[in-house]
């Protein structure tokens, strides 16, 4: 039965909203946050708190923004001891995402804003959310090891407070301008699966933290988040650069998804790639061991011959994480760490100009049937 709008499976380039936030230009390969390019503010050197200020408030910041913005999520960094005391009593083999989602819904219980859903308590939410999401997630992962979390350090920027509380140790320049640049990268990406489900929590004027938890279950999908680490755990199953065209033809015959190629919106190289493979490049450089970013690159070629797709995001993260230490089973928390910036700006800018997001579903079932009683029916 027809709708009067035309069906498009999975809505596909559907535009269901308005956003000043983030372009995607398709064709052209680009990618934009509020109007700045993303190779110019990773080029340019910009820190993730700055970009993070950019998708809130429109602009980048100044000087004395900036330092007034790095104090007020730093000073949010450390979790109520109820939120510590949670995460020490859930099981240490649990899924990384859904003690993500839970310790998040959690920590909503002990936000002294939790019950004002006002734009300025929603601003205050989400700066609260930005700084404790990398903390969970690197609590939790100390937890999971045997081992004590470590104190956040306000003196740190995001990136490398989350490697410092993650590792135990600060990272070096090159390491945390590495992670820096991932989280950029990784912080919008326009209407993605999490993005609109947070924002269709949003739109029920639900408070930001509903939002965020609804987001996080969409990330942990694997056709969304998790794409990473199977690139990863695709790698070591490869094992070495001469078994990858015979491993890569038997999977394409066995019509085997290859993860980390193809996008739903780019025609072209995925702008993010284009950073993240000379970053898997430099850092396998640094640590002696190349074989990743090297079979990466054969299985780029060979994707591209065969089947004439391209790498995306997650395809030359994986190495790039693996080499820098990362555990692959918190690619995808690592993930929310950066997103959550993207997602706490759309919930943001929903509320700013809200209308429920109510979609229509084209109905294929049967119609007109009769109803027949109970006692009559066979």
């Amino acid at each position: 039965m027809s709708q009067q709008a035309a069906f498009k499976a999975g809505l596909e380039d559907v535009v269901a909203n308005t956003s000043e936030i983030c372009y995607l230009d398709g064709r052209e390969g680009r990618l934009i946050y509020r109007g700045y390019d993303i190779h110019d503010l990773v080029n340019g050197g910009a820190s993730f708190e700055e970009v993070v200020y950019l998708l809130w408030h429109g602009d980048l910041p100044n000087k004395a923004q900036l330092d007034e913005f790095k104090q007020a999520i730093s000073s949010q960094r450390t979790l109520h001891p109820k939120v510590m005391e949670l995460l020490r009593s859930l099981p240490k083999d649990a899924n990384p995402m859904d003690i993500l989602r839970t310790a998040v819904s959690y920590a909503a219980l002990y936000d002294p804003d939790v019950a004002d859903n006002s734009y300025p308590a929603s601003v205050r939410k989400a700066t609260r959310l930005v700084a404790q999401v990398p903390t969970i997630v690197a609590a939790m992962e100390r937890l999971r090891q045997g081992l004590e979390p470590v104190q956040p350090d306000v003196s740190l920027g995001m990136a490398a407070s989350f490697l410092y509380e993650l590792q135990g140790q600060k990272p070096d320049e090159f390491t945390e301008r590495a992670f820096n640049t991932a989280l950029i990268l990784h912080a919008d990406h326009e209407l993605n699966a999490s993005t609109f489900s947070a924002r269709v929590t949003a739109g029920t004027l639900s408070d930001i933290y509903s939002a965020i938890v609804s987001a996080i279950g969409t990330l942990k999908g694997p056709l969304h988040g998790g794409a990473n680490e199977r690139v990863m755990r695709m790698l070591l199953e490869i094992g070495s650069m001469e078994k990858v065209e015979g491993w890569l033809d038997d999977a394409l015959a066995a019509k085997k998804k290859i993860m980390g190629f193809g996008h739903r919106v780019y025609r072209t190289e995925d702008p993010r790639a284009t950073h993240l493979r000379q970053l898997s490049k430099q850092a396998g450089e640094r640590k002696g061991e190349t074989k990743w970013f090297e079979m990466s690159q054969k299985i780029e070629r060979l994707m591209g011959e065969k089947k004439g797709l391209n790498a995306n995001v997650d395809f030359y993260s994986a190495s790039l994480y693996y080499c820098i230490g990362l555990p692959i089973h918190l690619y995808t928390p690592i993930f929310a760490c950066s997103r959550i910036s993207g997602w706490t700006a759309h919930v943001l800018e929903q509320y700013q100009n809200n209308r429920l997001i109510r979609p229509r579903a084209e109905y294929t079932g049967v119609t007109n049937r009769r109803f027949v009683p109970l006692a009559e029916r066979g």
